[in-house]
């Protein structure tokens, strides 16, 4: 999927750079990259205004592709663009970038899966989960 502004996403987040996300050479370090990544995937998940999860489920990452373009720097702020790839039985496949100044720094697909948080194994999504994902899909 070819995502190039932040406008070509549904769902749209903002992080702040703090100094300490800096490396050695004064960049973001790449760890802090995923950091961002992850606050997109709770605006969705834990979104009280569009409930997803189960009652007595958790979502867990299952898996994360991460692609460095850019450098991020400090100070400023990044967006990170949001959007659902795939909507499986228990799973969902995210796709997102990360933008600095209207550049994308980054771009990831990652899958998170419901699972009940008594037994570990994953939960089927429900129909209002599904209904909700499905508004937020990209081609």
């Amino acid at each position: 999927m070819e995502k190039s502004t932040l406008q070509d996403f549904p769902l749209h987040a903002v992080d702040k750079i703090r100094y300490s996300d800096t490396d050695r050479q004064g960049h973001v370090n790449n760890a802090v990259f995923a950091t961002f990544l992850e606050t997109g995937r709770v605006n969705i998940i834990y979104n009280p205004d569009f409930p997803i999860l189960a009652a007595g489920a958790s979502f867990v990452i299952a898996s994360l592709q991460l692609n460095f373009l850019r450098e991020i720097n400090w100070p400023g702020q990044v967006e990170i663009g949001t959007g659902i790839a795939k909507v499986g039985n228990s799973s969902i496949r995210l796709v997102q970038h990360i933008f600095q100044n209207d550049q994308c720094v980054a771009t990831s697909e990652s899958v998170i899966v419901q699972v009940d948080d008594e037994t570990g194994s994953s939960l089927a999504l429900t129909a209002g989960a599904r209904e909700t994902l499905e508004k937020w899909m990209v081609d």
